[in-house]
């Protein structure tokens, strides 16, 4: 094996050197292989030319280990370091589901597999075969605003974890894929790995929540900067999840003002985020109401950021009309939205007056009910 390892000749050679006699033993040890037992196992079979199986499921721990092991073509030609880079270069090239399972096996052995450019290599590759659909191209035309039909890759990248998964947007960004696509391939994969996470945050260890909290803003910073590329929706779902980590309080203000310019076109559906805790109200309102506040100062502080203040009177009537309905939501939180907007804000007071009927009457049916 030392005839095709220089890591492993010098390891005999400096043994040798310190033996007190010839009879004594001479024993290596060798720390930190990566893929431990079975590439060593492997690498035992290849140096006395025995058969081993060779897969996606291990080419990259044995050719990280390989690399450990510095079995270069220097020592002996069809070395091993060849070999797996061959067979690498072949899995990442030619299968779409093999590349995924090679990211996968790059878990346990994460520094190799960075420096030796795995996780760059299937993240680029992956991003190509996207980018092969002419359908993705952000360079198509821009009347085709119906993207179901072009995200067939999110559910495969939506299972890799945090570090893969902002290793893969990136590329598949600098491939010019749509601003649109690759936010719903960003919220595909928050929904998935969050949807479990919220609701038990408080039993969280301070390591898990730290984990959480570095995710979300790395999530935060690879978002597409494009106007209007990201749901107004998914921004408030991201806001809610940010405040509740408490992450970066400038990557909080960067959320609440994107909302906060797409007020004038969004929907009521658009500012429905709902919470999880069954005590709790349906739907988060403080999270809306951070983002009326920074429109509010936004609309006084710079004229040219404003919304059109009737359209946003008339979406937060809708809004409280929908979560006045609501028999867990507080006074002072319907109260908080209702006096959030200045009076100039409203052309029209009628629907902010059937939202306040509408609690009015939620809150003396529970009356009722409970006496």
């Amino acid at each position: 094996m030392a005839s095709r390892s220089e890591y492993l000749n010098r390891l005999v050679f400096e043994r040798g050197s310190n033996r007190e006699s010839a009879d004594e033993s001479l024993i290596i040890q060798i720390k930190n292989l990566p893929g431990g037992k079975k590439s060593f196992k492997s690498i035992v079979k290849f140096c006395y030319g025995r058969k081993f199986d060779i897969s996606a499921s291990n080419i990259a721990p044995l050719y990280c280990a390989a690399h450990f092991l510095e079995m270069s073509e220097d020592l002996q030609q069809g070395n091993l370091i060849s070999k797996t880079e061959t067979f690498l270069t072949f899995l990442i090239i030619s299968s779409w589901k093999d590349t995924f399972r090679i990211l996968k096996t790059t878990e346990s052995i994460s520094h190799w597999a960075k420096d030796l450019q795995i996780v760059k290599r299937c993240s680029h590759a992956i991003a190509l075969k996207v980018c092969a659909d002419p359908n993705a191209s952000s360079f198509t035309c821009q009347n085709e605003t119906d993207n179901s039909v072009y995200d067939w890759w999110f559910e495969d990248v939506s299972f890799l974890r945090i570090d893969h998964f902002i290793e893969v947007i990136q590329s598949i960004k600098r491939c010019g894929i749509k601003p649109e696509l690759v936010s719903s391939c960003i919220e595909r994969w928050t929904r998935k790995w969050f949807s479990q996470v919220t609701p038990g945050l408080d039993k969280e260890t301070p390591k898990s929540l730290t984990l959480h909290r570095i995710s979300i803003e790395c999530l935060i910073n690879i978002l597409p900067a494009e106007e209007n590329s990201v749901t107004c929706n998914f921004l408030l779902h991201l806001l809610k999840v940010g405040v509740m980590l408490k992450i970066n309080s400038e990557l909080l203000c960067v959320l609440e003002r994107r909302v906060a310019l797409m007020l004038d076109k969004c929907r009521v559906p658009d500012l429905l985020v709902k919470n999880q805790q069954e005590k709790h109200s349906l739907y988060d309102v403080t999270v809306v109401l951070r983002v009326l506040r920074f429109y509010v100062c936004g609309m006084t502080s710079n004229h040219s950021e404003k919304a059109k203040p009737n359209s946003v009177g008339r979406l937060v009537d809708g809004y409280l009309m929908q979560v006045a309905r609501d028999e867990k939501l507080t006074m002072e939180s319907f109260k908080s939205i209702v006096e959030a907007l200045p009076q100039n804000a409203r052309h029209c007071d009628d629907n902010l007056y059937r939202a306040i009927d509408m609690y009015l009457k939620v809150i003396v049916m529970i009356i009722f009910i409970s006496s």
